[in-house]
């Protein structure tokens, strides 16, 4: 099964991606895009999520009922509120990561997650590689 997920690097690689298509195209375009099941943001288990820095509030999801919602609402399985300190590392130092345990939608099961996350602008980029 872990052959199915992508690895750490494949997910530094697409926020890499993502960060230089949100400053080219702006926040609703990019929004669009990375929301697209069949675009160039979908890899397996990766996806891009984006959300205001301001607020939390995400712009962009793999599941379209996480947008309109606050990141700082989002928990791990033991608690840790992964959401918020995902956006006070972006705020704060620009760039960073978290690992976390999250249900991994594709197995049903907890499983450990490392979230990479990034500034750009007003807005802030998480992508995610299963562990």
């Amino acid at each position: 099964m872990a052959q199915n997920f992508a690895s750490p690097a494949e997910a530094r690689a697409m926020l890499d991606k993502a960060a230089v298509f949100l400053k080219e195209n702006g926040p609703e375009d990019a929004a669009r895009v990375f929301m697209d099941k069949g675009g160039p943001f979908r890899d397996r288990d990766l996806y891009v999520s984006m959300f205001r820095a301001d607020d939390g509030v995400r712009l962009a999801h793999a599941y379209p009922r996480m947008v309109g919602r606050s990141v700082k609402d989002s928990f791990d399985a033991n608690g840790l509120p992964y959401g918020k300190i995902l956006l006070d590392t972006a705020v704060e130092k620009g760039s960073g990561s978290l690992d976390y345990k999250i249900l991994n939608p594709m197995t049903g099961e907890p499983m450990d997650k490392t979230g990479f996350v990034r500034k750009v602008g007003g807005f802030i980029l998480v992508v995610g590689a299963y562990r």
